[in-house]
């Protein structure tokens, strides 16, 4: 049986007639930091909405040593699967708490009703959300709804955590929150699909990185080898980073 808890092989995608996805093949071992980057249209969205179940797709995904081709996103939900989408998907009308109690309901059916606790090791990440606790969600500003969003991830207690794009239109501090609270749930046993434009960034936090072009995995490797590519130094991280690493 693979050591690999998510393992993906010829995986095929399609929007209706369109397939986005052309024989796509990684694979994330526990609590490693996995990353795709690519560009805007290569198809990283579309590779973690497969992998949930969203997209019809053909290929391979083993998951936890079995394949999950079959199974209806609830059920890879429930299996430990859980996904922070680009564009958050908050419910902004309602609170901060009560957004993140949505965030519990496998854990609430798999009988574990202690919502508490795993409540306050979210607002131990994320200490602004719980002064925003009886917040609006709709109120928050950009970081904070991105916090929401992986806070409410979190409560599921997750094995594998999906993130689309996590650093999108926030501002550099908030950014760097974002990227050290991926480091420390690395180190709690969480394994992390990583989909990010900002490359610099996520292959400073990753173990492996993959390149994603035009549906395609083009690279891959090491995530530290990856970023003294010199392919990956041009068309990603910019003549700045070649400089430095002269």
């Amino acid at each position: 049986m693979s050591a690999d808890l998510l393992n993906v092989s010829d995986l095929h995608a399609s929007y209706g007639r369109a397939e986005v996805l052309h024989g796509v093949s990684l694979r994330a071992a526990p609590g490693q930091v996995i990353t795709v980057i690519g560009p805007n249209g290569a198809g990283k969205s579309t590779l973690l909405n497969a992998l949930m179940g969203v997209l019809p797709t053909r290929g391979v995904i083993d998951y936890r040593g079995r394949s999950i081709v079959a199974l209806p996103l609830e059920e890879r939900v429930m299996q430990g699967m859980a996904l922070v989408p680009e564009k958050r998907a908050l419910f902004g009308t309602m609170s901060v708490e009560d957004n993140l109690l949505l965030g519990a309901y496998r854990q609430v059916r798999l009988g574990n009703k202690d919502t508490r606790s795993q409540m306050e090791r979210v607002f131990t990440l994320f200490p602004h959300l719980k002064e925003r606790c009886a917040q609006l969600a709709g109120t928050l500003s950009g970081g904070e709804r991105q916090m929401l969003a992986l806070g409410r991830a979190l409560m599921s207690q997750p094995a594998l955590l999906l993130l689309d794009e996590p650093s999108l239109g926030l501002a550099p501090l908030v950014v760097g929150e974002i990227f050290r609270t991926i480091v420390a749930l690395r180190a709690t046993g969480v394994t992390i699909l990583l989909v990010e434009q900002n490359a610099r960034a996520a292959l400073e936090v990753a173990d492996y990185g993959y390149v994603l072009e035009m549906g395609e995995i083009a690279l891959e490797g090491p995530a530290r080898e990856l970023a003294r590519d010199p392919r990956v130094i041009d068309t990603y991280l910019g003549a700045a980073r070649s400089r430095k690493s002269a």
